[in-house]
């Protein structure tokens, strides 16, 4: 079984959105991102006129996913966090295809993207009933 870093990561492979925590000026806070990764780094697409960009980036932050709500019926549940620090990120060409369309709007606003890079330094990964090593297990 792989440790739980290349789990974390692996796991974070197979999803394409998640949630990043900081705080902001010191009150906690999640927003939403879209995530590809690369070489064992995360890279993350977030709208700008939202601003959570600013927080983010030269900060440490926790980044998770799960698929609380995408688990069908008898699968187990799992939830993976990564830790680490948060930088500006230019995208490849490449990158930027991976990540798939964008939304056309955020809150009524029309969606540029800000793309932001975590390295990770700690993960946390916990799962209901061996549904990683059910479903995951033979491929990892």
């Amino acid at each position: 079984m792989p440790t739980d870093a290349q789990l974390a990561v692996a796991l974070l492979a197979r999803t394409d959105h998640g949630r990043v925590a900081t705080t902001r000026r010191a009150l906690p806070f999640l927003a939403f991102a879209t995530h590809i990764v690369q070489d064992g780094r995360l890279l993350l697409r977030m709208p700008r006129s939202c601003g959570y960009h600013h927080a983010c980036v030269g900060s440490v932050v926790a980044y998770g996913a799960d698929n609380l709500g995408s688990a069908g019926p008898g699968e187990g549940l799992w939830s993976v966090q990564v830790v680490g620090a948060c930088e500006s990120h230019e995208p490849t060409a490449d990158q930027v295809e991976r990540f798939g369309p964008a939304p056309g709007t955020v809150n009524g606003e029309p969606y540029e993207p800000v793309y932001l890079r975590i390295e990770p330094r700690l993960s946390t990964v916990h799962s209901t009933d061996g549904g990683l090593e059910r479903r995951f297990g033979h491929t990892l």
